[in-house]
């Protein structure tokens, strides 16, 4: 398989402190990237299998299968706290404060006494009265809110401490003895690099000091994408008029336009989209040249205003597609919601205005709508679930309807592309948030590349919100603008996974891990919420790429299901129904022991691997071996017609 470099990956496996339990995502966690090469397996594989041939009966095998990949230590955790209850620490950390004597109140376990240490990028805790000790890491970037719980008046066992809030669909407490006066001080520390931007100190990101062999910023390459997809072509451009961020803020510097637009039809065209949003070209069919554009809403508002200039340049869009004279414009709110839109300047465009354009309403709801319904999906699934109304829970936290809502609304963009050969202008209200849902899944259905790797540049080039919608390294928890939408996107990446298992090189525990980091701050790769963004704060110069510490660890994320071979290459077309759709149980219930299971699918991922890549090597040799005979069958001479009697 060839190197891809024109889109990015990350991943981190959870590992456990040896002889520790561990309920977090572990801070020395092993990396994989699926980004810039899902081909090079081999040479990393073989270091991590060190190539044993498979018993099938022995049980020790499996287990040595397992210590040689986990022997494969990730080099950036130095244990530089000198001693064995402080907690292990990355290049760039360090121990910003430590409390003796804390209960830690785990909701499944019971009470764990021990030490809690604090760090700049880590909340991590290890029980001293366990013959196993129990180990707790939280990033801090993950935390969402801390309180303090009790007062000084406050009586009765483990009544007095702090309880932390998780973006990550848990809350941890921890009970402090109020005559050691360790909570203030805990608390403080906690608050501060927790939420660094409001105590005006850097992201951990910015600390965190670990060199890689490959430098990860450099594996998404645009020009290098819009030339796989075929653009320059007759019909298609490379345009750099934004190369300042002068022209619209929160587009990259470098898009595709149809090839009769001029710099003015694309200025023309900003001034009518909502941010200055125009839109421009996703992905273009390798046959039909239907294409998926992305945008932002027209500034219409309640007299009905219109632009001749973007109706042209809607138009050329159509016309950059011999095969249809038609174009669906796919806006993803509700009706209703857009309507409501045009009271504030907004709307939706007139299929008067846009002549042979078909205007479609897909239903998906905003981001505060979203984020309600995330919060009683966290309610139904932490600490502990209510087996009798588990499946009547999850239907009034309408998280999965909206899951339904938005994967129906890309297999109809799917549909238009592949089977009517028409082109598709997406939008929502800014086109940064529903517009990379669904532009993003779409092609993910459609190009098989996308399959192999995950596409970064709708979310992190086209400009998704993620400061304003995870609030890394901010204390204003209950902002409106929080909302999970790309892990909306992650979970319908999820639902397609189900249905088509042989489709996919990356696995289920490759997408926790994305989801994991996001919230981390460990990297630079999720920061902010522009390209223009991360180059005005250095970014690329000052902080480690996800990427660079993910290719190392590969073999942790394939999928061992995955075939390459043409019957698999095809247009995926996942249906969209209630009747498939499912909880995402390993993701939204992990925490609670009692819905694990006994074997970590990842972990019997990494031995089927192990196996698959020893198997393929025996059929291998097994081919040459073959060769080899048949060819000396050809070159020897044939053997008499009579043979001679043996004599006894």
């Amino acid at each position: 398989m060839e190197k891809r470099g024109s889109a990015e990956l990350l991943g981190t496996d959870q590992s456990n402190s040896k002889n520790a339990s561990s309920d977090s995502l572990n801070s020395d966690s092993k990396s994989s990237s699926l980004n810039s090469k899902m081909g090079q397996e081999s040479e990393s594989w073989e270091k991590a299998s060190h190539s044993k041939s498979f018993s099938s009966s022995s049980t020790s095998t499996d287990n040595n299968i397992v210590s040689a990949l986990e022997a494969k230590k990730d080099n950036q955790v130095k244990n530089l706290s000198g001693g064995d209850t402080g907690p292990p620490l990355l290049n760039g950390e360090r121990v910003q404060g430590i409390a003796h004597e804390v209960t830690y109140l785990c909701p499944y376990s019971g009470p764990a006494r021990g030490i809690l240490s604090v760090t700049n990028y880590k909340l991590h805790f290890r029980s001293i009265d366990r013959e196993t000790p129990y180990v707790v890491e939280v990033p801090l970037g993950v935390v969402s809110r801390i309180e303090k719980v009790g007062g000084a008046s406050s009586r009765g066992e483990n009544s007095y401490g702090i309880e932390v809030f998780c973006k990550d669909m848990r809350n941890l407490r921890f009970a402090h003895k109020q005559e050691n006066h360790s909570r203030r001080d805990v608390f403080e520390k906690l608050q501060q690099y927790s939420f660094p931007l409001s105590h005006k100190l850097p992201l951990f990101a910015f600390e965190y000091s670990e060199t890689f062999s490959e430098n990860g910023w450099n594996v998404y390459e645009p020009i290098a994408e819009l030339k796989r997809m075929g653009v320059n072509n007759d019909m298609w451009k490379i345009s750099k008029i934004n190369d300042t961020y002068s022209l619209c803020d929160s587009y990259p510097a470098v898009w595709a336009v149809p090839a009769a637009a001029t710099d003015e039809d694309l200025q023309a065209s900003a001034s009518f989209r909502s941010r200055g949003r125009l839109p421009v070209l996703s992905w273009i069919h390798p046959e039909s040249q239907a294409t998926i554009t992305r945008c932002a809403q027209p500034l219409v508002g309640v007299g009905g205003k219109r632009s001749r200039e973007d109706e042209r340049y809607v138009q050329l869009i159509m016309d950059a597609n011999a095969q249809s004279h038609k174009l669906f414009i796919m806006d993803a709110r509700p009706m209703p919601n857009a309507i409501a839109n045009k009271a504030k300047g907004g709307g939706y465009e007139s299929e008067d205005a846009y002549q042979n354009a078909e205007l479609v309403f897909l239903d998906i709801h905003n981001i505060h709508v979203m984020r309600e319904s995330l919060r009683k999906l966290k309610e139904l699934c932490f600490p502990t679930i209510d087996e009798a109304r588990w499946l009547s829970g999850i239907e009034s936290t309408m998280w999965l309807k909206h899951i339904k809502c938005v994967l129906a609304g890309a297999v109809r963009i799917v549909d238009k592309v592949e089977n009517h050969k028409t082109s598709v202008l997406v939008h929502c209200s800014d086109g940064w948030d529903r517009t990379a849902q669904l532009t993003a899944l779409a092609m993910l259905m459609l190009d098989p590349y996308y399959r192999t790797v995950l596409i970064e540049k709708e979310w992190l080039s086209f400009g998704h919100k993620f400061q304003q919608r995870i609030g890394h390294g901010d204390e204003h928890h209950s902002d409106a603008d929080r909302s999970p939408v790309f892990l909306q996107f992650i979970d319908c990446v999820w639902q397609i996974m189900r249905q088509f298992p042989n489709a996919f090189e990356f696995n289920e525990h490759f997408l926790i891990t994305i989801l994991d980091h996001l919230y981390s701050c460990r990297f630079g790769t999720f920061l902010f919420s522009s390209e223009r963004e991360r180059v005005q704060e250095q970014v690329k110069q000052r902080t480690v790429s996800l990427w660079s510490h993910t290719n190392s660890q590969l073999p942790l994320y394939l999928n061992p299901l995955y075939r390459s071979g043409t019957n698999y290459q095809l247009v995926l077309m996942p249906v969209a129904s209630m009747r498939y759709i499912k909880p995402w149980k390993s993701l939204y219930c992990r925490w609670n022991p009692s819905m694990r299971q006994q074997d970590p699918v990842y972990q019997r991922t990494r031995e089927l691997l192990v196996l698959k890549e020893q198997l393929e090597k025996q059929l291998e040799e097994g081919r040459r071996e073959q060769a080899s005979r048949a060819n000396r069958a050809i070159t020897s001479p044939a053997p008499p017609r009579i043979h001679s009697p043996v004599h006894i």
